[in-house]
């Protein structure tokens, strides 16, 4: 299994599966995003903001089929 995203900038990226991590969709794919982004909230402003970015820059996931 690889988790692939695309950046908006329609780049596309694959990361390969996480070992000690369970085997779902959901799990690769969430510790891959907190790799990526730091989650703020709750709040208005609550989401998932790019790490070491210059500007805030939001970020979504999709982990699942």
């Amino acid at each position: 299994m690889k988790v692939i995203m695309i950046l908006a900038t329609g780049t596309l990226l694959t990361f390969p599966t996480i070992e000690n991590i369970e085997p779902d969709c959901f799990s690769q794919g969430y510790e891959i995003l907190e790799k990526l982004a730091t989650y703020h909230g709750p709040g208005p402003n609550q989401g998932w903001v790019l790490k070491n970015a210059r500007i805030p820059i939001e970020v979504a996931g999709w982990y699942c089929k």
